[in-house]
């Protein structure tokens, strides 16, 4: 199939794309890496009437520290958070999430806003910046306000985000020198969509580990904090028995969606076993 007629524009700065959201509402889609819009643009899932390009617009990319935040602009692609030194450095845990993402030609041009925008239960970038506890930056017509990731994955592919609101970019905590992360999922084969993955991220003190955040993806309608699994690993000391007690939380916590695959019980399975694989290695440098 082929797109539907729309009317194209690019303009060069933040407060055109805003006055084109609030002329025409519903009937605009914005355009960056287009990974997603064009598929649905061809299949006829998404019909607009003007498509906004704003690929025009230098402020949107870059990575940089400011302060005590990683800051990485909304153009920003999937490749450029792959090899970059800031983000191995400050949020190794995205460096590491990053080759699981579909395959090379779409980490080339999908965008790390484009995926926290659009919500996808299954995507990568949505469970890191959950598990990371990051926040998205929103500029609006009444200025620019920043949204907790725990506050900003609403329901199935709907987040916080005004609709007049633009996502111009994240800002992730810097990685202090405990800082521990994990990230792994299951997939058929790799560059599916995975049938579960896990992000995690803590605090290493000594044998135990601290403001641990445990996040799944494609369980549920959002990314998923599993919170009294999470609460039950706090400060404990990761032994065996520690391990089979936190695998058994998990699995009982979580109430996983079917797909068209796999049952709810083989994804409640799969996710114990990425967390008996992942914590161990945990208090390890």
């Amino acid at each position: 199939m082929k797109a539907a007629a729309f009317d194209y524009v690019k303009p060069s700065s933040i407060d055109q794309v805003l006055a084109l959201m609030q002329e025409h509402g519903d009937d605009a889609r914005l355009l960056a890496g287009g990974q997603t819009l064009m598929a649905t643009l061809n299949m006829r899932l998404s019909e607009p009437q003007l498509v906004i390009d704003i690929n025009g617009i230098e402020s949107l990319r870059g990575i940089s520290v400011q302060g005590s935040v990683l800051r990485i602009g909304a153009l920003v692609t999937h490749t450029a958070i792959e090899f970059s030194p800031l983000v191995a450095r400050h949020a190794p845990l995205l460096k590491a999430a990053a080759p699981h993402i579909a395959h090379r030609a779409i980490r080339n041009s999908g965008t790390w806003g484009g995926s926290i925008a659009y919500a996808d239960p299954a995507a990568e970038w949505p469970t890191c910046l959950l598990a990371l506890g990051g926040s998205v930056v929103a500029r609006g017509p009444k200025g620019e306000r920043r949204i907790a990731a725990d506050d900003f994955f609403t329901g199935l592919y709907s987040t916080a985000l005004q609709d007049d609101e633009l996502l111009t970019a994240c800002e992730i905590p810097l990685a202090n020198a405990d800082h521990w992360f994990g990230f792994s999922e299951l997939a058929r084969r790799h560059g599916d969509y995975a049938i579960v993955g896990m992000a995690a991220t803590a605090r290493r003190i000594g044998n135990a580990l601290r403001g641990i955040r445990i996040v799944l993806l494609g369980v549920d309608a959002t990314p998923v904090r599993a919170r009294k699994t999470e609460q039950l690993l706090e400060g404990q000391a990761l032994d065996t028995a520690a391990v089979a007690q936190a695998v058994e939380s998990l699995r009982s916590e979580i109430d996983p969606l079917p797909d068209l695959t796999n049952t709810p019980e083989t994804k409640r399975h799969l996710a114990g076993v990425l967390l008996q694989r992942m914590l161990p290695v945990a208090t390890h440098a």
